[in-house]
Protein backbone atom coordinates (compact mmCIF):
# COMPACT_ATOMS: atom_id res chain seq x y z
CA UNK A 1 0.00 0.00 0.00
CA UNK A 2 1.14 2.94 -0.96
CA UNK A 3 1.02 7.08 1.07
CA UNK A 4 1.47 9.67 -0.31
CA UNK A 5 3.22 12.27 2.22
CA UNK A 6 1.54 15.78 1.66
CA UNK A 7 2.78 18.36 -0.02
CA UNK A 8 3.27 20.68 2.94
CA UNK A 9 5.14 17.62 4.76
CA UNK A 10 7.59 17.30 2.04
CA UNK A 11 8.44 20.90 2.12
CA UNK A 12 8.51 21.09 6.31
CA UNK A 13 11.20 18.12 6.49
CA UNK A 14 13.03 19.02 3.41
CA UNK A 15 15.63 17.95 0.69
CA UNK A 16 18.11 16.70 3.04
CA UNK A 17 16.18 14.49 5.44
CA UNK A 18 14.63 13.03 2.23
CA UNK A 19 18.19 12.54 0.56
CA UNK A 20 19.45 11.15 3.49
CA UNK A 21 16.97 8.10 3.36
CA UNK A 22 17.53 7.75 -0.46
CA UNK A 23 21.72 7.96 -0.52
CA UNK A 24 21.93 4.48 -0.19
CA UNK A 25 20.49 3.19 -2.93
CA UNK A 26 23.59 5.54 -5.33
CA UNK A 27 26.36 3.87 -6.25
CA UNK A 28 29.44 6.12 -5.46
CA UNK A 29 30.96 8.01 -8.02
CA UNK A 30 34.59 7.39 -8.60
CA UNK A 31 37.33 9.06 -10.56
CA UNK A 32 35.22 12.37 -11.37
CA UNK A 33 37.09 15.90 -11.48
CA UNK A 34 37.13 17.80 -8.23
CA UNK A 35 35.21 20.60 -9.40
CA UNK A 36 32.50 19.45 -12.15
CA UNK A 37 31.83 22.88 -13.83
CA UNK A 38 28.31 24.68 -12.74
CA UNK A 39 25.36 23.56 -14.67
CA UNK A 40 21.92 25.27 -15.12
CA UNK A 41 19.56 22.24 -16.22
CA UNK A 42 16.17 24.27 -17.94
CA UNK A 43 13.02 22.05 -18.35
CA UNK A 44 10.92 24.66 -20.06
CA UNK A 45 7.14 23.40 -19.88
CA UNK A 46 5.65 22.94 -23.15
CA UNK A 47 8.05 24.64 -24.99
CA UNK A 48 7.41 22.97 -28.35
CA UNK A 49 9.09 23.08 -31.92
CA UNK A 50 6.66 25.46 -33.14
CA UNK A 51 6.90 27.70 -30.25
CA UNK A 52 10.79 28.15 -30.84
CA UNK A 53 10.21 28.60 -34.73
CA UNK A 54 7.66 31.40 -33.77
CA UNK A 55 9.09 33.29 -31.35
CA UNK A 56 11.96 35.98 -31.58
CA UNK A 57 14.72 34.35 -29.02
CA UNK A 58 18.60 35.42 -29.54
CA UNK A 59 19.64 34.01 -26.84
CA UNK A 60 18.55 30.51 -27.83
CA UNK A 61 19.75 31.18 -31.18
CA UNK A 62 23.07 32.18 -29.95
CA UNK A 63 22.95 28.76 -27.84
CA UNK A 64 22.07 26.69 -31.64
CA UNK A 65 24.57 28.79 -33.61
CA UNK A 66 27.22 28.03 -30.71
CA UNK A 67 26.18 24.92 -29.15
CA UNK A 68 24.59 21.52 -29.68
CA UNK A 69 20.80 21.67 -30.66
CA UNK A 70 18.82 18.82 -31.54
CA UNK A 71 14.79 17.92 -32.27
CA UNK A 72 14.71 14.93 -29.91
CA UNK A 73 11.71 12.82 -28.58
CA UNK A 74 9.58 13.47 -25.49
CA UNK A 75 8.56 10.40 -24.00
CA UNK A 76 4.74 8.40 -23.46
CA UNK A 77 2.37 9.96 -22.55
CA UNK A 78 3.74 13.19 -23.30
CA UNK A 79 2.54 14.91 -20.24
CA UNK A 80 4.75 16.78 -17.58
CA UNK A 81 5.64 14.00 -14.44
CA UNK A 82 6.75 11.48 -16.58
CA UNK A 83 8.95 13.34 -18.53
CA UNK A 84 9.91 16.09 -16.03
CA UNK A 85 11.37 12.50 -13.67
CA UNK A 86 13.12 11.02 -16.62
CA UNK A 87 14.69 14.33 -17.60
CA UNK A 88 15.78 14.52 -13.62
CA UNK A 89 16.73 10.92 -13.47
CA UNK A 90 18.09 10.22 -16.95
CA UNK A 91 16.48 6.98 -16.96
CA UNK A 92 12.85 5.90 -18.58
CA UNK A 93 9.67 5.67 -16.89
CA UNK A 94 9.83 1.56 -16.39
CA UNK A 95 13.03 2.60 -14.21
CA UNK A 96 11.72 5.38 -12.30
CA UNK A 97 8.29 4.80 -12.20
CA UNK A 98 6.12 7.88 -12.58
CA UNK A 99 4.13 6.78 -15.49
CA UNK A 100 1.53 10.12 -15.45
CA UNK A 101 0.61 13.04 -13.57
CA UNK A 102 -1.90 10.84 -11.76
CA UNK A 103 -2.05 7.40 -11.00
CA UNK A 104 -4.77 4.29 -9.88
CA UNK A 105 -4.00 2.70 -6.63
CA UNK A 106 -5.32 -0.81 -7.45
CA UNK A 107 -5.45 -2.04 -4.39
CA UNK A 108 -6.61 0.55 -2.61
CA UNK A 109 -9.10 1.55 -5.40
CA UNK A 110 -8.00 5.25 -4.92
CA UNK A 111 -7.12 7.50 -8.05
CA UNK A 112 -4.34 9.87 -6.54
CA UNK A 113 -1.76 12.89 -7.74
CA UNK A 114 1.40 10.99 -8.95
CA UNK A 115 3.41 13.81 -6.56
CA UNK A 116 5.11 11.58 -3.89
CA UNK A 117 9.02 11.52 -3.69
CA UNK A 118 7.68 7.66 -2.35
CA UNK A 119 6.79 6.89 -5.76
CA UNK A 120 10.20 8.26 -7.65
CA UNK A 121 12.04 4.83 -8.15
CA UNK A 122 15.24 6.53 -9.55
CA UNK A 123 18.08 8.43 -8.01
CA UNK A 124 17.78 11.96 -9.27
CA UNK A 125 20.77 14.54 -10.97
CA UNK A 126 20.70 15.93 -7.53
CA UNK A 127 21.19 12.67 -5.75
CA UNK A 128 24.27 12.00 -8.38
CA UNK A 129 25.68 15.42 -7.84
CA UNK A 130 25.86 15.13 -4.12
CA UNK A 131 27.95 11.99 -4.61
CA UNK A 132 30.56 13.90 -5.74
CA UNK A 133 30.10 16.91 -3.54
CA UNK A 134 28.18 19.01 -5.60
CA UNK A 135 25.72 21.02 -4.06
CA UNK A 136 21.79 21.35 -6.19
CA UNK A 137 19.06 23.89 -6.50
CA UNK A 138 15.56 22.50 -7.75
CA UNK A 139 13.17 25.17 -8.30
CA UNK A 140 10.24 24.88 -10.50
CA UNK A 141 6.68 27.18 -10.54
CA UNK A 142 4.78 24.43 -9.67
CA UNK A 143 4.68 22.92 -6.36
CA UNK A 144 3.81 19.24 -7.74
CA UNK A 145 7.35 19.39 -9.04
CA UNK A 146 9.31 19.78 -5.73
CA UNK A 147 7.32 17.41 -3.69
CA UNK A 148 8.72 13.89 -5.68
CA UNK A 149 12.01 15.57 -7.00
CA UNK A 150 13.44 16.60 -4.24
CA UNK A 151 15.55 13.83 -2.76
CA UNK A 152 19.77 15.25 -3.28
CA UNK A 153 18.80 19.07 -3.12
CA UNK A 154 20.30 21.67 -1.26
CA UNK A 155 17.72 24.25 -2.11
CA UNK A 156 13.88 23.55 -2.96
CA UNK A 157 11.74 26.42 -4.34
CA UNK A 158 8.35 26.61 -5.82
CA UNK A 159 7.17 29.60 -7.16
CA UNK A 160 3.85 28.74 -6.52
CA UNK A 161 4.32 28.27 -2.82
CA UNK A 162 7.43 30.68 -1.68
CA UNK A 163 8.66 30.76 1.99
CA UNK A 164 8.79 33.85 3.51
CA UNK A 165 13.01 34.30 3.06
CA UNK A 166 12.08 34.38 -1.07
CA UNK A 167 9.29 36.60 -0.62
CA UNK A 168 10.76 39.17 1.07
CA UNK A 169 13.88 38.88 -1.84
CA UNK A 170 11.83 38.65 -4.62
CA UNK A 171 8.01 40.34 -3.39
CA UNK A 172 4.82 38.31 -3.60
CA UNK A 173 5.13 35.58 -6.65
CA UNK A 174 2.56 35.95 -9.11
CA UNK A 175 -0.90 33.25 -9.80
CA UNK A 176 -0.11 30.26 -10.99
CA UNK A 177 -1.77 30.57 -13.83
CA UNK A 178 -0.23 33.26 -15.42
CA UNK A 179 2.88 33.78 -17.53
CA UNK A 180 4.59 36.08 -15.27
CA UNK A 181 4.90 33.81 -12.40
CA UNK A 182 8.09 32.10 -14.88
CA UNK A 183 9.79 35.31 -14.62
CA UNK A 184 9.64 35.49 -10.51
CA UNK A 185 10.91 31.57 -10.90
CA UNK A 186 13.96 32.67 -13.25
CA UNK A 187 14.96 35.96 -10.72
CA UNK A 188 15.17 33.10 -8.15
CA UNK A 189 17.65 31.34 -10.46
CA UNK A 190 19.33 34.57 -10.69
CA UNK A 191 19.93 35.20 -7.05
CA UNK A 192 21.64 31.89 -6.89
CA UNK A 193 23.82 32.08 -9.30
CA UNK A 194 24.72 35.60 -8.18
CA UNK A 195 24.95 34.95 -4.21
CA UNK A 196 25.59 31.29 -4.00
CA UNK A 197 28.77 29.86 -5.83
CA UNK A 198 28.41 26.56 -3.84
CA UNK A 199 25.33 25.75 -5.74
CA UNK A 200 26.87 24.01 -8.82
CA UNK A 201 23.86 22.51 -9.91
CA UNK A 202 20.22 24.33 -10.94
CA UNK A 203 17.47 22.67 -12.21
CA UNK A 204 14.69 24.87 -13.12
CA UNK A 205 11.25 24.36 -14.19
CA UNK A 206 8.64 26.69 -15.65
CA UNK A 207 5.04 26.23 -16.24
CA UNK A 208 3.13 25.90 -19.53
CA UNK A 209 0.74 27.96 -18.86
CA UNK A 210 0.99 30.49 -21.45
CA UNK A 211 1.07 27.74 -23.95
CA UNK A 212 -2.40 26.13 -23.11
CA UNK A 213 -3.46 29.67 -23.11
CA UNK A 214 -2.38 30.87 -26.48
CA UNK A 215 -0.92 29.08 -29.67
CA UNK A 216 3.17 29.96 -30.91
CA UNK A 217 1.59 33.49 -33.04
CA UNK A 218 -0.27 34.64 -30.55
CA UNK A 219 1.33 38.21 -29.41
CA UNK A 220 1.31 36.73 -25.82
CA UNK A 221 2.87 34.04 -26.50
CA UNK A 222 5.83 35.92 -28.54
CA UNK A 223 5.93 38.21 -25.12
CA UNK A 224 6.11 35.36 -22.69
CA UNK A 225 9.32 33.85 -24.71
CA UNK A 226 11.12 36.62 -25.29
CA UNK A 227 11.46 37.81 -21.71
CA UNK A 228 12.15 34.18 -20.58
CA UNK A 229 15.11 34.41 -23.23
CA UNK A 230 16.45 37.79 -22.02
CA UNK A 231 16.59 35.87 -18.45
CA UNK A 232 18.73 33.54 -20.13
CA UNK A 233 20.99 36.24 -20.79
CA UNK A 234 20.81 37.45 -18.00
CA UNK A 235 21.74 34.08 -16.21
CA UNK A 236 25.02 33.64 -18.88
CA UNK A 237 26.19 36.94 -17.58
CA UNK A 238 25.66 35.89 -13.89
CA UNK A 239 27.34 32.73 -14.44
CA UNK A 240 29.59 32.97 -17.18
CA UNK A 241 31.74 29.86 -16.43
CA UNK A 242 27.88 27.87 -16.52
CA UNK A 243 26.49 24.87 -18.78
CA UNK A 244 23.40 25.25 -19.83
CA UNK A 245 21.37 22.64 -20.83
CA UNK A 246 17.41 23.13 -22.14
CA UNK A 247 14.56 20.71 -23.42
CA UNK A 248 11.11 20.38 -22.68
CA UNK A 249 8.40 17.77 -21.29
CA UNK A 250 6.58 18.21 -24.36
CA UNK A 251 4.47 20.54 -26.88
CA UNK A 252 1.12 21.43 -27.30
CA UNK A 253 -1.98 21.23 -29.81
CA UNK A 254 -5.27 22.92 -30.55
CA UNK A 255 -7.45 19.96 -29.57
CA UNK A 256 -11.33 19.95 -30.98
CA UNK A 257 -13.06 17.19 -28.93
CA UNK A 258 -12.30 14.91 -25.55
CA UNK A 259 -14.49 11.53 -24.41
CA UNK A 260 -15.39 10.93 -20.80
CA UNK A 261 -14.17 7.09 -21.80
CA UNK A 262 -16.28 5.56 -18.02
CA UNK A 263 -19.32 6.90 -19.71
CA UNK A 264 -18.63 5.99 -23.04
CA UNK A 265 -18.39 2.57 -21.61
CA UNK A 266 -21.15 3.15 -19.76
CA UNK A 267 -23.84 4.11 -22.33
CA UNK A 268 -22.55 1.04 -23.89
CA UNK A 269 -23.19 -1.60 -21.16
CA UNK A 270 -19.65 -2.29 -20.38
CA UNK A 271 -19.12 -0.51 -16.86
CA UNK A 272 -15.52 0.62 -16.41
CA UNK A 273 -13.62 0.32 -13.05
CA UNK A 274 -11.90 3.40 -13.50
CA UNK A 275 -10.73 5.64 -16.16
CA UNK A 276 -8.84 8.96 -16.31
CA UNK A 277 -6.55 11.49 -18.16
CA UNK A 278 -2.94 10.61 -17.35
CA UNK A 279 -2.23 14.36 -17.58
CA UNK A 280 -4.42 14.88 -15.10
CA UNK A 281 -3.28 17.53 -11.97
CA UNK A 282 -4.51 20.17 -9.84
CA UNK A 283 -3.87 22.36 -12.58
CA UNK A 284 -7.55 22.33 -14.11
CA UNK A 285 -7.37 25.67 -15.41
CA UNK A 286 -4.34 24.60 -18.28
CA UNK A 287 -6.50 21.73 -19.50
CA UNK A 288 -9.42 20.85 -17.43
CA UNK A 289 -7.41 17.59 -16.51
CA UNK A 290 -8.22 16.54 -20.09
CA UNK A 291 -4.95 14.99 -22.15
CA UNK A 292 -4.23 13.29 -24.74
CA UNK A 293 -3.75 9.69 -23.29
CA UNK A 294 -5.56 7.85 -21.11
CA UNK A 295 -5.29 4.47 -18.22
CA UNK A 296 -8.14 2.25 -18.52
CA UNK A 297 -8.46 -0.52 -15.53
CA UNK A 298 -11.40 -3.13 -16.42
CA UNK A 299 -14.10 -4.57 -13.54
CA UNK A 300 -13.24 -8.39 -15.26
CA UNK A 301 -10.26 -9.17 -17.66
CA UNK A 302 -13.67 -11.24 -19.44
CA UNK A 303 -14.46 -7.06 -20.77
CA UNK A 304 -11.07 -6.92 -22.45
CA UNK A 305 -12.24 -7.51 -26.13
CA UNK A 306 -15.91 -5.98 -25.45
CA UNK A 307 -14.37 -2.19 -24.31
CA UNK A 308 -11.51 -2.61 -26.99
CA UNK A 309 -13.94 -2.74 -29.69
CA UNK A 310 -15.98 0.11 -28.16
CA UNK A 311 -12.87 2.66 -27.87
CA UNK A 312 -11.55 2.16 -31.13
CA UNK A 313 -14.77 2.85 -32.74
CA UNK A 314 -14.40 6.54 -31.45
CA UNK A 315 -13.65 9.07 -33.42
CA UNK A 316 -9.87 10.05 -32.67
CA UNK A 317 -9.00 7.12 -30.95
CA UNK A 318 -5.94 6.46 -32.55
CA UNK A 319 -4.78 3.64 -30.53
CA UNK A 320 -5.76 0.86 -27.67
CA UNK A 321 -3.12 -0.81 -26.34
CA UNK A 322 -2.78 -3.70 -23.56
CA UNK A 323 -1.14 -3.24 -20.51
CA UNK A 324 1.72 -5.35 -22.17
CA UNK A 325 2.31 -3.59 -25.02
CA UNK A 326 2.23 -0.21 -23.68
CA UNK A 327 4.56 -1.11 -21.18
CA UNK A 328 6.56 -2.66 -23.77
CA UNK A 329 6.52 0.22 -26.62
CA UNK A 330 6.48 2.81 -24.26
CA UNK A 331 8.88 1.63 -21.41
CA UNK A 332 6.47 2.18 -19.12
CA UNK A 333 6.38 0.37 -15.60
CA UNK A 334 3.60 -2.33 -16.15
CA UNK A 335 2.31 -2.31 -12.71
CA UNK A 336 1.53 1.69 -12.36
CA UNK A 337 -0.81 1.99 -16.10
CA UNK A 338 -3.87 0.75 -16.72
CA UNK A 339 -5.34 -2.88 -18.05
CA UNK A 340 -5.45 -0.29 -21.34
CA UNK A 341 -3.72 2.58 -22.48
CA UNK A 342 -6.13 4.76 -25.11
CA UNK A 343 -4.05 6.82 -27.33
CA UNK A 344 -5.51 9.97 -29.09
CA UNK A 345 -4.95 11.39 -32.16
CA UNK A 346 -3.92 15.34 -32.86
CA UNK A 347 -7.38 16.69 -32.03
CA UNK A 348 -8.55 14.40 -29.18
CA UNK A 349 -8.62 14.46 -25.35
CA UNK A 350 -9.87 12.27 -22.73
CA UNK A 351 -10.62 13.71 -19.21
CA UNK A 352 -13.49 13.49 -16.84
CA UNK A 353 -16.91 15.29 -18.67
CA UNK A 354 -20.54 15.78 -18.22
CA UNK A 355 -21.12 13.94 -20.53
CA UNK A 356 -19.73 11.24 -22.77
CA UNK A 357 -17.89 13.56 -25.37
CA UNK A 358 -17.87 17.42 -25.71
CA UNK A 359 -16.47 19.53 -28.93
CA UNK A 360 -14.19 22.48 -28.63
CA UNK A 361 -14.94 25.25 -31.78
CA UNK A 362 -12.12 27.21 -30.40
CA UNK A 363 -10.08 24.21 -29.14
CA UNK A 364 -8.51 23.26 -26.26
CA UNK A 365 -4.64 23.38 -26.02
CA UNK A 366 -3.38 20.02 -24.62
CA UNK A 367 -0.77 17.40 -24.87
CA UNK A 368 -0.42 14.21 -24.03
CA UNK A 369 0.27 12.10 -27.10
CA UNK A 370 2.35 11.27 -29.41
CA UNK A 371 1.66 14.19 -31.65
CA UNK A 372 3.39 16.39 -28.96
CA UNK A 373 6.48 14.32 -28.59
CA UNK A 374 8.49 16.38 -30.69
CA UNK A 375 10.88 19.17 -28.72
CA UNK A 376 14.00 20.92 -28.83
CA UNK A 377 17.40 20.09 -27.06
CA UNK A 378 20.18 22.28 -26.42
CA UNK A 379 23.29 22.11 -24.69
CA UNK A 380 25.30 25.46 -24.61
CA UNK A 381 28.80 26.48 -23.01
CA UNK A 382 29.01 22.96 -21.41
CA UNK A 383 32.44 20.89 -21.10
CA UNK A 384 32.53 17.31 -22.39
CA UNK A 385 29.47 17.05 -23.71
CA UNK A 386 28.58 13.52 -25.94
CA UNK A 387 28.10 13.60 -29.67
CA UNK A 388 24.96 14.20 -31.25
CA UNK A 389 24.37 11.09 -31.58
CA UNK A 390 24.25 10.68 -27.81
CA UNK A 391 20.84 12.69 -27.44
CA UNK A 392 17.85 11.10 -29.08
CA UNK A 393 15.26 11.63 -26.32
CA UNK A 394 15.13 14.67 -24.10
CA UNK A 395 15.98 12.30 -21.28
CA UNK A 396 19.39 12.26 -22.30
CA UNK A 397 19.46 15.38 -21.86
CA UNK A 398 21.63 15.45 -18.46
CA UNK A 399 21.59 11.96 -17.89
CA UNK A 400 25.46 12.16 -18.60
CA UNK A 401 26.26 14.48 -15.66
CA UNK A 402 27.96 13.24 -12.58
CA UNK A 403 27.91 10.09 -13.67
CA UNK A 404 30.63 6.98 -12.43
Amino acid sequence: MIHLPSRRTLLKYGAAAAASAAFGRVPRAQGQQSSPQRTVVIMFDGFGLDYLAESRMPVLGQWKRDGLYKSVTGLMPSVTNVNNASICCGVWPEVHGITGNSYFDEKRGVEDYMESADLLLAPTLFQRAAQQGVKSALLSSKAKTVTFLLRGAEIVLTAEEPTPEWVQKLGLAPSIYSSEINYWLLRAALDILRNRPDIGCLYVHTTDYAMHMWPPEAPESKEHLERLDDLFGQAMNAAPDAAFLLTADHGMNAKTRCYDLEKVCAQRGVPLRKAFSAGRDRYVKHNRGCSGAAYVYLKTSQDAERVRGILTQLKGCERVLTREAAAREYRLMASRIGDLVVCGDKDTLFGEMDTEQENFSSGLRSHGSVHEQNIPLFVYHANHTPSSDYFQHNLDLARWLYRA
